[in-house]
């Protein structure tokens, strides 16, 4: 590196902390906490403190908006391609095509890979999760606010982030499987799902484990106001990042896997 490229690369630094000194420093005095870090860590876990008043008088925790919105977004944007993009296909895929059928590729080839013998519905159904897992848990690196009944501006979390939310995933995973099962041997699929009695506890709590310890350590780090500037990006999107990635593979990966153990049909021994 040269002198001239090293100095101003020291200049560029010597800026960058005199503008984060001075945010501290003006930050600091006008700061206001309405809840103290104890209480912003249990409202994170139990969901009774902030809450959001919607359709003229119901509260709801600030998750239930927010899986409200993911919900809207992905059934919008998918409108979007169904109408506007996937007639416009073309063999050489252009790099918007090529996103969205290496998309599809991903879960399409995981059902394929644990359930040969029956994966067109498996693949539709860990697709739409898989997407809502990613997308709901990135959801929360925007930071929408939303104003609680107390009239103090909340962030609002991944949907996931909320116990119920998470056991409502694993739930229904679980009873997909069972329906697969079902399809494929009748009655006896009922008993091969219903062996594995413990997937939607594990599968749930796994989920809203891994969302909300992420979602705590990145509050915990915003709580402090010194610690706001600069650390928080890298944590925010660290963890978030990391989170989605991995949680949206693993449920795609067990109800895949299983679903292709309770489907695969039954034959009869020959004597």
């Amino acid at each position: 590196m040269s002198k001239a490229k090293r100095n101003t690369v020291l200049i560029v630094m010597f800026v960058l902390l005199v503008l984060l000194g001075i945010g501290i420093a003006v930050t600091i005095p006008n700061s206001v906490r309405h809840e103290s870090i104890q209480v912003m860590m249990r409202d994170a876990v139990l969901h009774d403190e902030n809450k959001i008043e919607i359709f003229g008088g119901l509260l709801v925790d600030p998750s239930l908006v927010s899986g409200f919105i993911v919900t809207g977004l992905l059934l919008f944007f998918a409108l979007l391609i169904r109408i506007f993009a996937i007639p416009r296909f073309k063999y050489v895929p252009g790099r918007f095509q090529l996103v969205i059928e290496e998309w599809v590729s991903i879960f399409d080839n995981l059902a394929k890979g644990n359930s040969p013998h029956k994966y067109n519905t498996l693949g539709a159904y860990i697709f739409a999760a898989g997407s809502y897992i990613f997308v709901g848990t990135m959801f929360e690196l925007f930071g929408f606010q939303a104003v609680n009944t107390a009239g103090h501006s909340v962030s609002l979390p991944a949907p996931l982030a909320n116990i119920n939310g998470a056991i409502s995933m694993g739930v229904f995973s679980y009873l997909f499987i069972m329906f697969g099962g079902i399809m494929a041997n009748g009655i006896k699929g009922v008993g091969k799902t219903l062996k594995e009695f413990s997937l939607p506890i594990s599968m749930s709590f796994r989920l809203f484990g891994a969302l909300l310890s992420g979602m705590l350590t990145t509050e915990l780090v915003y709580y402090y106001t010194h610690l706001s500037f600069v650390l928080p990006v890298a944590v925010g999107i660290l963890f978030t990042v990391l989170h989605a990635l991995i949680q949206a593979y693993v449920l795609t990966m067990l109800t895949s896997v299983y679903y292709g153990e309770v489907s695969e049909k039954e034959t009869a021994g020959i004597s």
